[in-house]
């Protein structure tokens, strides 16, 4: 029995058209579900950002680049750099968020594992990513980074799910699995995970499933990733995307970015360039 990857029945080997029986069940779609046009689950959940993605104080979707916001260990949150900068300018050297006084460094695992084994997903997530590049004193350990990006994963941690994904597709810290990467990176997808978003795209387009990874990159590039965008100028140029989907996918990108944007963020973000 296979499963369709729209309407999700189990169905027989002949409810499905030899092109669709070698695509794998996530997207593959029964011949009933490709006459009537129904669309994939994959396709239809995570088309939007969750409200977890927004800055809790401007209210802001933070950027994509995770490098433009900073987790803070006293309340568990992610703050863009924009706010960062506007608490600074105001004398405010503490917490943007709760005004807790900045822990010391030495403080800072101990306060992350306290909410580690208060089942907190972020604070596992955070503990992964210090293991997994040794950070804050942590010896790099990968093993250790990966058991716990997978218990945040199990509570439903689309950027654990992003991690993981990553790591099984490039297979230098992990052995290499395509089908575990693919696995994950649809779990953080259908929460809404741009990053994940794309890189599904970049795995269906490497496979030569160019209609598969068109949809990918448009729902991505209209929740503002710019390399999704880029990627479908360049289906356009070889022939694998129309110039309406372009101009969609350009409009949804433009509007997404301006979600995004503010002064202070704008100027916090010069202020890293010329350094």
């Amino acid at each position: 029995m296979l499963i369709c990857g729209a309407c999700e029945r189990e169905l027989p080997d002949g409810a499905y058209g030899e092109e669709q029986r070698r695509r794998r069940q996530s997207i593959r779609r029964c011949d009933e579900c490709v006459a009537a046009g129904n669309h994939l689950v994959l396709m239809k959940k995570g088309r939007t950002r969750p409200e977890e993605d927004d800055c809790p104080i401007c209210q802001l979707p933070l950027p994509l680049d995770g490098r433009q916001s900073k987790f803070n260990v006293c309340c568990m949150t992610l703050v863009c750099d924009g706010c960062i900068l506007a608490a600074r300018k105001r004398g405010m050297n503490d917490c943007p968020f709760c005004r807790a006084p900045r822990p010391k460094k030495s403080e800072t695992i101990s306060m992350i594992e306290k909410r580690v084994d208060a089942g907190d997903p972020l604070a596992m997530f955070q503990l992964g990513n210090y293991y997994c590049y040794g950070l804050h004193g942590l010896e790099k350990d990968m093993r250790r980074a990966v058991e716990l990006y997978e218990r945040a994963a199990e509570l439903g941690s689309e950027y654990a799910h992003l991690n993981l994904g990553y790591l099984y597709d490039v297979g230098a810290d992990v052995e290499k699995d395509t089908a575990k990467a693919i696995r994950h990176y649809e779990a953080a997808a259908i929460k809404g995970e741009a990053n994940a978003r794309h890189n599904l795209g970049i795995e269906e387009d490497e496979a030569g499933n160019y209609d598969i990874a068109l949809q990918h990159y448009m729902i991505a590039a209209k929740m503002g990733h710019q390399g999704s965008l880029n990627n479908i100028k360049l289906m356009f140029v070889n022939g694998r995307a129309t110039k309406a989907d372009y101009a969609e996918a350009l409009r949804g990108h433009h509007s997404a970015a301006e979600e995004m944007r503010s002064p202070d963020r704008e100027e916090a973000l010069a202020l890293v360039e010329r350094t």
